[in-house]
């Protein structure tokens, strides 16, 4: 297959991965909705709450970041999409392989094999096409070692979901199934989404700040010190030394809060006094994940509380990585309509202005209500109270609902 000559990527592309997630995301959150027995009662392993999490994780977070690449890597690698034919059956692969895996989780663990194992194969071509298109950047730069990094550790998060399922299955003799399960749970959130929102931040704070004359000189620093953390927590799982916990978790947040202050100086140095609301969230997501990394690190002194990481794991997910995803997306999508439908349209007639593609209005009441609901949730959790579970929840699904529609709404404008 032959790689595409255009420097754009056709809009259908990002956009048909971005409708796929808000689908998914609402699915997962209504599950969670009408099961909140479940989590109150700290029965996480069931069929539901696995379907939850995995078109949380996959149909929502996976395949949005999936969209935001297709458009984003040619503007930050300056080339082009190795192929984007190759893009449309990578999507629709990934799509019925997710959607398929999320739905038989709920009443076939067997059939949900093979729709995982559909999956995984869009999720590898998925990796081909990335690779195939960062090859042709002609000079690389510390974006494009956070961006192959993070495709590193979600190939990693893959071989190690399998190795999970082929254990259950068959068993596999000497194997640590839980040292497993951690790194799977610690390279997809740590390493895939975190490394890539370190990446794209470093392009779109400037951005959306329009920030110029800042050093990248800390960003190095950033990755090495947050990735030698991975590195350490993942050994002290295999070795189960808590010594070695310690010292990974006191690495990640030492790794976090550098990037939490890089991110500080570049705004600082801004043109843009008055930030939009949406990019506003994304910032205040680096410090809830400041907050939660210092957190990880603290507990990590205290064995005996170690069962907090659980609550930790979900204000990870949903206050860092999701409120990350909700905030660029809120501006990115307008951006991209915007630029595709009007864009050759300036000077010859009458075109609506970037900010008038959405509503800002709404934005202030979506994000303080997931962010508010999210909060809600915890309490319920730690004081095992199902009606403030369903009150948390319920603002998180409204939240949801609302931020979807605001979104598909910029596509009729």
């Amino acid at each position: 297959m032959l790689p595409q000559l255009s420097s754009e990527t056709n809009i259908r592309l990002p956009l048909s991965f971005i409708i796929f997630s808000v689908v998914a995301v609402i699915i997962s959150q209504v599950i969670l909705l009408f099961n909140g027995h479940m989590v109150i009662n700290g029965i996480f392993r069931t069929s539901p709450l696995l379907s939850s999490a995995h078109f949380l994780i996959l149909g929502w977070a996976l395949m949005v970041a999936m969209g935001a690449m297709y458009q984003l890597v040619p503007v930050a690698f300056l080339t082009p999409i190795w192929s984007e034919k190759f893009g449309f059956v990578q999507f629709w692969i990934t799509a019925i392989g997710i959607g398929g895996f999320g739905i038989t989780l709920s009443f076939s663990p067997t059939i949900s094999i093979f729709t995982g194992s559909l999956a995984v194969v869009g999720i590898l071509l998925f990796l081909v096409q990335m690779v195939m298109t960062m090859r042709k950047q002609a000079k690389k730069n510390i974006l494009t070692v956070l961006v192959g990094s993070a495709l590193i550790c979600m190939l990693l998060t893959i071989t190690l979901g399998i190795l999970l399922i082929v254990n259950l299955g068959v068993g596999v003799a000497n194997l640590n199934h839980l040292a497993i399960l951690k790194s799977h749970i610690l390279l997809g959130l740590a390493g895939w989404f975190t490394f890539l929102i370190f990446g794209f931040s470093y392009k779109m704070v400037p951005m959306f700040s329009l920030a110029h004359g800042f050093s990248m000189k800390l960003a190095r620093w950033v990755y090495i010190v947050y990735g030698i953390g991975l590195l350490v927590t993942i050994y002290s799982f295999i070795v189960e030394n808590n010594i070695f916990l310690l010292a990974g978790m006191s690495l990640l947040f030492a790794g976090f809060a550098l990037f939490s202050y890089h991110i500080f100086t570049i705004i600082k140095v801004r043109l843009k006094k008055k930030l939009d609301k949406p990019f506003i969230f994304s910032l205040i997501a680096i410090a809830f994940g400041l907050v939660i990394h210092f957190l990880g690190m603290v507990v990590a002194f205290f064995p005996a509380y170690y069962g907090i990481y659980g609550i930790l794991i979900y204000l990870y997910i949903f206050l860092w990585i999701v409120s990350s995803i909700l905030g660029y997306l809120y501006k990115i999508i307008p951006f991209l309509w915007w630029t595709h439908k009007y864009s050759k349209l300036i000077g010859k007639s009458d075109v609506p202005t970037l900010k008038q593609m959405i509503d800002e209005k709404i934005a202030i009441p979506i994000f303080s209500g997931f962010t508010i609901g999210c909060l809600i949730i915890v309490l319920a959790i730690a004081t095992s109270q199902l009606l403030l579970f369903t009150i948390g929840q319920s603002f998180v699904v409204a939240s949801t609902l609302f931020f979807s529609y605001g979104i598909l709404k910029v596509l009729f404008k």
